[in-house]
């Protein structure tokens, strides 16, 4: 019965050790101890390595040894033209996963080279341990903030763990693709737009720990992950755009506005230096005419400051 409610029909009863406990404390038989079950000798992984150090190879069956038997008689028998497929061959850069009557053989994927099976009872798998790359399609994603925008990206990846990728998934590289799209909707659909065009690295990153933690128990290691293309609707883009020159227009007017107010500065304490000395003026003058006769100019207007003149008129009253 459970200390916490009433027994439940489709769990057993739990089973507890008996042992007797002497006065002084010691253990015999007679007593219940609830502690913990001694650990089990053997226990087999889904990869088909023993799970605990010390456990030992399970027994093989009548069945498997007659099958293993006539096997060997079969390739005794058929020995000269038997040996070539018997023994297979792989590349450097591959392994074979061997099963055994459909048992994973102890001792790891062979290769590379050369190795043996048996006739009609084993069977090999290869598995590439290269780099792959494959194009994630164009995801359609609702952003944080509410945008829709396509972004689709690029993978690397390899397996670094054939007995794994063989036996804990069907279709490793499928399954890889599969699950890099969903990542990708996943992480971005917690950005904001602005974070998806500025912050690429940083979501490259979340999403190559989030694959690799993912894939890990099909023998799969996620080297990589780069955001290709993000596409932006037509519409968004021309209000973006319009934005934009909205912005750059403002800033020229602040510019402008600044270059003026400087310009007027320099023009004061130019008075100011031509006010001190007459002369400055005239040079002035002097030098501005000489700027318009450089152009080649067919009509020069010349001012004449009215100080020059006043002499004169001063002159002519007096006469009168």
């Amino acid at each position: 019965m459970d200390f916490l409610g009433a027994p439940r029909p489709d769990v057993p009863f739990p089973m507890a050790e008996m042992t007797e406990l002497p006065a002084g404390g010691g253990p015999k038989t007679g007593g219940a101890n609830l502690g913990p079950p001694p650990p089990t000798a053997q226990r087999r992984s889904v990869t088909g390595y023993d799970a605990t150090e010390d456990a030992e190879p399970e027994g093989s069956g009548f069945i498997e040894v007659v099958a293993t038997f006539a096997s060997i008689l079969l390739l005794v028998v058929t020995f000269p033209l038997a040996i070539f497929f018997c023994f297979k061959v792989v590349q450097e850069y591959e392994r074979a996963v061997i099963f055994r009557l459909g048992r994973l053989r102890r001792g790891g994927a062979r290769g590379p080279g050369i190795f043996f099976i048996l006739p009609c009872i084993d069977a090999y798998r290869c598995v590439d341990l290269r780099t792959v790359s494959f194009d994630v399609p164009p995801q359609e994603i609702l952003t944080h903030d509410s945008v829709t925008v396509a972004v689709d990206a690029v993978v690397y990846y390899r397996v670094y763990n054939p007995t794994v990728a063989v036996s804990n998934v069907v279709d490793y590289s499928h399954s890889t693709r599969l699950l890099a799209a969903t990542t990708l909707r996943n992480v971005l659909g917690t950005k904001n737009l602005a974070e998806i065009l500025s912050e690429r690295e940083s979501i490259s990153h979340t999403m190559q720990a989030a694959l690799d933690e993912a894939t890990d128990p099909w023998g799969v290691k996620v080297e990589r992950v780069e955001i290709k293309d993000v596409r932006l609707p037509v519409q968004l883009q021309r209000a973006m755009a319009a934005e934009a020159e909205a912005a750059r227009e403002a800033r020229a007017k602040v510019i402008a506005a600044e270059g003026e107010m400087k310009a007027s500065r320099a023009l004061k304490e130019a008075s100011d230096v031509m006010v001190e000395s007459p002369a400055a003026l005239q040079l002035r003058y002097l030098q501005t005419l000489n700027t318009i006769s450089a152009e080649k100019n067919s009509t020069i207007i010349f001012p004449i400051p009215i100080d020059i003149l006043t002499p004169f008129f001063s002159g002519a009253l007096k006469k009168k």
